[in-house]
């Protein structure tokens, strides 16, 4: 499977310009906001205690101010220096920063972290650097790096914009790989607009990712997919003409739609005729 090259990063694309432009847009300060008091909420801190979060890509500080407000500390860590002039500008009394490919691994100390969160930055991981630094690597790079530096009993929430499925599954099997539970939250699927994917992560094996906001009544929402989810409904099959054929009963459909849907494929509403049988054409 092949992945588009890297011409755009953040590196490159977020200029002194753009940077300051982030700090500039009221509109795009209560996105931030609103997105990294979503994630926050994602992690389930424990109340009254101040935590040490690290931001991963957190860019010009809108993201850190956010966890500042909810009295924790952080540490955020970008691959744009025109950003992080931005951000180190601010100040802050709660957080630092330094300058790291995040594909590159994450350099701190092993268990140093109560929690993680990304804003809008896990998809660049997606795109390939260099025949050397194919996104897998990359991926498996970071996941790793992030698996040492949580303490355990910490959990991630990142969220990210996929540009496909294909994105969607390559970030998920890299973080079960390197022995991550958890899964995909998507807030409110239904809407072109709203639709936010948070990748949830923990070490607990009985770990249950949060409920997504959006649910319509009467209808189907997203709520979560494990990483490590395996589709228990499997086709029975029968033989005709010598070989074997799948008899596919509606509530295997049900279950393939459902695990399409969780991969954030656009699928069709289930109704009554969802695994009917068609007759023969003439």
């Amino acid at each position: 499977m092949s992945r588009p090259e890297r011409q755009n990063t953040p590196q490159n694309y977020y200029d002194d310009k753009e940077a300051r432009k982030y700090n500039s847009s009221s509109r795009i300060i209560d996105i931030q906001s609103e997105i990294t008091e979503r994630a926050l909420e994602l992690l389930a801190l424990e109340p009254g205690r101040r935590a040490l979060i690290l931001d991963i890509g957190c860019g010009s500080g809108l993201s850190g101010e956010a966890i500042e407000e909810a009295g924790h500390a952080w540490i955020g860590c970008d691959i744009s220096k025109d950003m992080l002039v931005v951000a180190a500008e601010k100040e802050s009394e709660g957080g630092d920063v330094l300058q790291r490919d995040m594909g590159q691994g994450l350099p701190f100390r092993a268990a140093c972290f109560d929690g993680a969160v990304s804003i809008s930055a896990l998809q660049w991981l997606c795109y390939e650097d260099s025949k050397a630094q194919s996104a897998n690597a990359r991926l498996m790079r970071f996941f790793a790096s992030l698996y040492t530096v949580l303490r355990r009993g910490a959990r991630a929430a990142l969220q990210f914009y996929p540009e496909n499925s294909e994105q969607v599954l390559l970030i998920t099997q890299a973080a079960t790989r390197v022995g991550f539970q958890g899964g995909l939250v998507v807030d409110y699927p239904n809407s072109s607009k709203a639709k936010k994917y948070y990748l949830c992560l923990s070490f607990e094996h009985s770990y249950r990712v949060p409920q997504a906001l959006g649910r319509e009544e009467g209808g189907r929402a997203l709520t979560s997919v494990g990483v490590t989810e395996r589709e228990r409904v499997k086709p029975r099959g029968r033989k005709k003409g010598g070989k074997r054929e799948q008899v596919k009963s509606r509530e295997w459909v049900l279950a393939k739609k459902e695990k399409q849907r969780r991969k954030g494929l656009d699928v069709r509403e289930d109704s009554k005729y969802t695994a009917r049988k068609r007759k023969d054409r003439l």
